[in-house]
This record gives structure tokens, C-alpha cells and sequence, in this order.
């Protein structure tokens, strides 16, 4: 019988964003196949249409085959982290879908979602982070590069994601934005010497 212990995961957060079609989630998911363990993909989006619908069954069949788990949370991503001990990987696609479901679900209670309650749910959710032991990735949309929304929940959103997008990336070990299916390294930067 060894009295070896099992080495300890390492502990790693991978912030990655960029616009609609930039490649985020393709890239994310090589990334998390270039690692070794267990993987699961901690999916966000809501079922809410065919359309809908149409879209996480392409993004099931691209794991199809590849050791992948789905652990599906529209909300609690910080207990879903708390719950998922046994991964050695977890790609969280996306944020941006979270805060949508946050801002809906505040909504649907007639109150409003402010950037201090995603600030809160922000610091819940990588408190949740830093406990689990071995990599996260996680995935989010840049929205507020382009027009200024026209009305003002759509504005809500954009500064609430934008928020959201700020604490995760200054609390990630690695933080890359993609740009038209290419990573552009923000943190770390690269050795240069």
C-alpha cells in the first residue's frame, strides 16, 4: 500500500471574452481539453425556444465524445462551483447569459438589479471560485463596444455585464479577448525577456 498522497489540483482562473462569433467558446473548449482530469461544462443558458434550443444541442454535440459532463445552472453558478468537487476543469459558457438570467429573474420579482447586487453576486461567485481546487474558464461577451442600447433596460444590462466582465477578469490568473477567432493575451502579459 503507497503512502503517497495524491498531488493537490491547481487552482487557476481563465477569464475569456470578445463579441458574438469571436470564437470564445471554441477557443475555451480546446483549452479545457488541452488539461488533464475531469471536465465538466457548467452551462448557463435557459431553454426557452426552439431557436434556443437548436443552439445548446450543437454546442452538446461539439463535446459529444470528449469526456465532457453538463451541469446546467442558469443562477446559482457560486453552488453549482461549491457542488462540483469532483472536476478537475469546469468551463462556465457564459456570463453574460448569467447576468441576463439575473436581471430577468429580479424582474420577474418587480426589482430592480444593480451594479452593486452583481458586484455582490460577482464576489459570491469567485469566492467560489478561489475554493475550487483546479481550473475554471470562464466565458463572457463584451457588449459595450458598440452603440449606446436605445432604451434603458438594454443600457442595464450593458453596464451590468459590463461590471460582472471588470471583477472576474481583475480577479482571473488569466484573462484573453478574442478577436475574430484569434487570442489576444490581457493577463498575464507575455514574458518579453
Amino acid at each position: 500500500m503507497s503512502t503517497e498522497r495524491p498531488k493537490p489540483k491547481e487552482q487557476r482562473l481563465v477569464y475569456i471574452s470578445g463579441g458574438c462569433r469571436s470564437g470564445k467558446s471554441s477557443y475555451a473548449q480546446q483549452l479545457a481539453e488541452s488539461l488533464p482530469g475531469r471536465r465538466a461544462y457548467l452551462a448557463t443558458c435557459p431553454r426557452i425556444d426552439v431557436e434556443m434550443d437548436h443552439r445548446i444541442l450543437l454546442h452538446q454535440r461539439q463535446r459529444d465524445g470528449r469526456g465532457w459532463d453538463t451541469i446546467e445552472e442558469p443562477l446559482a453558478l457560486d453552488q453549482a462551483l461549491l457542488k462540483a468537487a469532483a472536476f478537475n476543469v469546469i468551463l462556465i459558457d457564459c456570463l453574460t447569459l448569467w447576468v441576463n438570467n439575473l436581471l430577468y429573474a429580479a424582474r420577474q420579482r418587480q426589482q430592480d438589479l444593480t451594479e452593486a447586487d452583481i458586484a455582490f453576486r460577482c464576489r459570491h461567485f469567485l469566492a467560489a471560485c478561489r475554493q475550487f481546487q483546479g481550473t475554471i474558464i470562464v466565458v463572457s461577451n463584451e457588449v459595450g463596444m458598440g452603440l449606446v442600447p436605445e432604451d434603458s433596460l438594454s443600457r442595464r444590462y450593458r453596464d451590468l455585464i459590463g461590471r460582472c466582465n471588470q471583477l472576474v477578469a481583475q480577479a482571473a490568473d488569466e484573462a484573453i479577448f478574442m478577436v475574430s477567432g484569434l487570442p489576444l493575451n490581457l493577463k498575464p502579459q507575455p514574458d518579453r525577456g
